[in-house]
C-alpha cells in the first residue's frame, strides 16, 4: 500500500517537473528556434489552435523565424497571437508570410526573463510540494484505518520526502541550464 502511494505520487511529482520543462522550452534565448512559437495558440474559425498545426516553421538565418501559414487568410490572427505573446517580438507581414527577427537580448532583458524563469522554477517546486503534501495525508489516512503500522507511516514519510528532494534538485537543475543558456551571449 504505501508503495502505491509512493508510487502515485512520484508520478505526479515527474508531470510537474516535465510541465516546467515544457514551459522552459517556450522561453526565448536570443536564438531563433522554431519551438519558441510553435505552441502559441492562435484564434483559427472560432478555435485555439496551435501554430504548428497552422503553418510550417523555419529558421533560415540564426536570427530570423519564418512562418508560412497553410491558409494565408490565416496571417493577421497568427500576427495577433504573436502580438499578445510573451516573447516581445514583432511580426512582419508580407502578405504570404511572417518574419519573426530575433534581436539580441539587452542585458535588462535577460534579467527579467532570469527573473521568468526563477518564477516558474518556483511553482514547479511548490507543485512537488504539494504531490508531498497530498500524498503524506494518504499516508495517514492509512495510518488512521489501521491498514498500515506507526512505523511504516513514518518510514513511507521518509520516502516520500526523498523523493520530493530528487524532483526539487530536478527542478533547480532545469531552472539553472535555463538561466546559463538566457545569459549566453
Amino acid at each position: 500500500m504505501i508503495e502505491d502511494v509512493l508510487k502515485e505520487t512520484a508520478d505526479r511529482m515527474k508531470k510537474s517537473v516535465e510541465a516546467l520543462d515544457n514551459d522552459l522550452v517556450n522561453i526565448r534565448t536570443g536564438r531563433a528556434s522554431p519551438v519558441l512559437v510553435e505552441r502559441l495558440q492562435v484564434e483559427y474559425y472560432g478555435t485555439n489552435v496551435p501554430l504548428n498545426q497552422l503553418s510550417t516553421i523555419s529558421v533560415p538565418e540564426p536570427r530570423l523565424l519564418v512562418i508560412r501559414p497553410f491558409d494565408p487568410s490565416s496571417l493577421p490572427q497568427i500576427e495577433k497571437a504573436i502580438l499578445k505573446s510573451e516573447l516581445g517580438l514583432t511580426p512582419a507581414n508580407d502578405g504570404k508570410v511572417i518574419r519573426l527577427s530575433i534581436p539580441r537580448l539587452t542585458e535588462e532583458r535577460r534579467l527579467d526573463l532570469v527573473k521568468m524563469v526563477q518564477n516558474r522554477v518556483e511553482e514547479a517546486r511548490v507543485a512537488v510540494r504539494n504531490c508531498r503534501r497530498d500524498g503524506l495525508q494518504d499516508l495517514r489516512d492509512l495510518e488512521k484505518e489501521k491498514l498500515i503500522s506507526e512505523d511504516d507511516y513514518y518510514r513511507g514519510k521518509d520516502r516520500m520526502q526523498e523523493l520530493t528532494d530528487q524532483y526539487v534538485e530536478e527542478t533547480d537543475e532545469l531552472g539553472a541550464a535555463k538561466e546559463k543558456q538566457i545569459m549566453e551571449v
